[in-house]
């Protein structure tokens, strides 16, 4: 898409989105820009989100064709412009490894996908926006690791080992499946076995990476459940037992976990729709019914952003449903990162080297916060006079959803940005969103290495987006007589 066309775009669409998303953490933009092309910071460990479910998770949402393609969505109706870049091509995340495997019941699982984070094949499912999302919070490697099969209820296939008849054998922590045919809880056994095992040979599916922690937990999932057999009534207790089972085998404790609900089904209408919907709301930490899940458990609501089909009906293949529940797992997920680390930090159960919890993030005083970015405008402006603006270093803007170049400051209100197709657009600095400010602060360092008070200030800016491990990376370098200067922004 043209990129004159795609900023002005973008701008109508977060003008819209900061009223519908008003609630949404700090440091996420209403619209996520384009993936930066850049790889993650290999020094630490890979990030794993295991996704698990039925055949909607599994993904039938079509990617070629007439409407309700991604192909059509993308290019026709300006949808997820992140996922193209301005030559139209398919963008690719080189911090987000995309892994699907696969198992019936106690049967050998195989490998489908193993690849970078792009659009890819026939179909897509939930992964898409799932990966997004959370590789835009998080500086680690990202591991997206799709585990599931189609046609599997949670009272019955992928019932866990905690819950009311389960027939596997409880005591394996491995997960093998037991011999002798189907059984109930025989899917959670293969789904989790499959998974365990593709850690274990971790570097074949992320390159490069020697350690990892499971950070999360995504499942789409309760068509099948819909049926005979009585599931419906029992779902919020089996799902309650398959978060903490989860957690138990895969020793993650700590693993954030998010539920989407089917996308036709609305709450409170009664019949198996209805109550697994209720089910699905009840376990989010914030509907006070399991304290213990606050803050690390949500349920993302899919009716009210899902196209005409259900799930049965794999919604008709509409890639939109499909990106819309990805995005909204994926922003909730995102969410709770945020929320758990700008807090002090969230525990590396299982990380092979766990790093040690992070300082609780400080808020910039709103009285100084127009100071705060005038001061930062007053340092692009000496970089703009310099002409260090001319190495064409892209930066993500939240306003463009896309990583665009900076070509001039013409002074402390107006800048000017420049996609790669060469149009040219000014944004005025009131127009900046806080991530952009801290996005511009970094690309000050790196174009003035040198200089202390510019890392202290890119600092400040981390810090204020509850990024702690990133901000006193700066502080650092900067040393103390700017860090001080700069601290001076935070609230006492």
């Amino acid at each position: 898409m043209r990129a004159q066309t795609r900023i002005v775009w973008s701008l109508l669409v977060a003008v819209i989105a900061s009223h519908l998303l008003s609630g949404m953490a700090v440091g996420l933009p209403a619209e996520l820009p384009d993936p930066d092309g850049e790889p993650a910071d290999m020094r630490k460990p890979v990030q794993v989100f295991i996704l698990l479910g039925q055949s909607n998770m599994l993904g039938f949402g079509k990617v070629a064709g007439g409407e309700g393609s991604l192909d059509n969505a993308v290019k026709n109706k300006q949808l997820y412009p992140y996922l193209v870049d301005d030559a139209g091509n398919w963008t690719v995340r080189q911090d987000v490894r995309n892994v699907r495997v696969m198992c019936s019941g106690s049967g050998p699982w195989k490998t489908y996908k193993n690849e970078w984070m792009t659009i890819s094949g026939k179909h897509i499912g939930p992964e898409v926006g799932i990966g997004h999302y959370v590789g835009r919070v998080l500086d680690e490697p990202v591991l997206i690791l799709k585990s599931c099969i189609g046609n599997r209820s949670l009272g019955y296939d992928l019932l866990p080992p905690s819950a009311d008849g389960y027939e596997g054998d409880k005591g394996d922590p491995t997960r093998t499946p037991k011999p002798g045919g189907w059984y109930a809880g025989v899917q959670y056994d293969g789904d989790t076995r499959a998974a365990k095992e593709v850690l274990e040979d971790l570097s074949t599916y992320y390159p490069g990476a020697k350690t990892f922690e499971v950070a999360g937990f995504c499942f789409w999932q309760g068509a099948k459940d819909l049926g005979r057999g009585g599931n419906a009534d029992k779902y919020e207790e089996n799902l309650v037992h398959f978060i903490k089972d989860l957690r138990k085998d895969f020793n993650a404790p700590d693993a954030l976990f998010v539920c989407a609900t089917m996308g036709q089904a609305q709450k409170g209408s009664g019949g198996a729709g209805g109550t697994i919907t209720d089910a699905q709301l009840a376990v989010d930490g914030k509907s006070g019914k399991h304290p213990e899940f606050k803050g690390n458990v949500a349920t993302f609501y899919s009716n009210p952003v899902s196209k005409p089909g259900s799930a049965n009906g794999h919604y008709g293949g509409n890639s939109e449903t499909y990106m819309n529940v990805g995005e909204g797992m994926g922003r909730a997920m995102a969410e709770m990162l945020e929320e758990s680390r700008g807090g002090g930090g969230r525990k590396s159960a299982t990380s092979r080297t766990a790093a040690p919890p992070l300082r609780k993030a400080r808020g910039v005083s709103p009285m100084k916060i127009q100071l705060l970015n005038h001061t930062m405008m007053k340092a692009l402006v000496k970089v703009s006079d310099a002409g260090l603006l001319r190495t064409g270093k892209a930066v993500p803007l939240s306003l463009t959803r896309a990583k665009v170049s900076l070509v001039s400051v013409e002074d402390a209100n107006s800048l000017t940005f420049s996609a790669g197709s060469g149009k040219s657009v000014a944004i005025r600095s009131t127009d900046l969103k806080p991530v952009d400010f801290a996005n511009l602060a970094v690309l000050v360092t790196q174009l003035k290495p040198d200089n202390r008070d510019a890392r202290a200030l890119a600092g400040v800016y981390l810090e204020s987006l509850g990024r702690v491990d990133l901000a006193d990376k700066y502080f650092g370098d900067a040393g103390p007589e700017s860090t001080s200067k700069m601290e001076s922004f935070f609230a006492p």
